[in-house]
């Protein structure tokens, strides 16, 4: 098990995953490609697994945040830097379909400098890269103290919170 963030916290990660052609584990938690959720979606919620999703960054979300509503884990993928959907995934996942589970960011760019923004964006969860220590990577969460964008953790842009402080 390789180490992961979530919530803010370095943890074991508890989740498999799984190949497509791979054989079910009779117990655990498991991640499951899109392909492979669509194919097989009666049995695995017909098992005693907790079974996680990973989205590609192209699926429209829109169109299945209600399937996957129930799941405990939905992993979105950020495969460069310059490619910011997962982000639109985090927050329509978050404020349009109020999903609560885990969020989970994997792929090339999850990296110390993206996860402030991938936090404020609604993902709590980071399988880091191999190159990044977990420990120091806890560190970007502290990094700024007041962010100009509303977001999910503050939905009021600077200028009315700093008019509300003052006040």
């Amino acid at each position: 098990m390789s180490a992961l963030i979530r919530d803010r916290v370095v943890v074991a990660d508890d989740a498999v995953t799984l190949a497509d052609d791979a054989p079910l584990p009779a117990t655990g938690t498991i991640i499951v490609s899109w392909t492979r959720w669509q194919a097989e979606q009666a049995a695995l919620r017909a098992s005693d697994l907790r079974v996680g999703v990973q989205i590609p960054n192209t699926l429209d979300v829109e169109a299945v945040g209600a399937e996957l509503q129930d799941r405990p884990l939905i992993v979105l993928s950020f495969p460069a830097f310059g490619d910011g959907r997962a982000y639109s995934q985090a927050r329509l996942l978050r404020e349009r379909h109020n999903y609560r589970g885990e969020i989970r960011a994997s792929g090339a760019a999850v990296v110390r400098d993206q996860l402030a923004g991938m936090w404020r964006s609604g993902i709590n969860a980071f399988a880091l890269r191999a190159d990044q220590d977990a420990q120091l990577c806890l560190g970007a969460f502290e990094d700024f103290s007041t962010a100009y964008q509303p977001a999910l953790d503050d939905t009021l842009p600077v200028f009315l919170r700093r008019r509300r402080e003052t006040a």
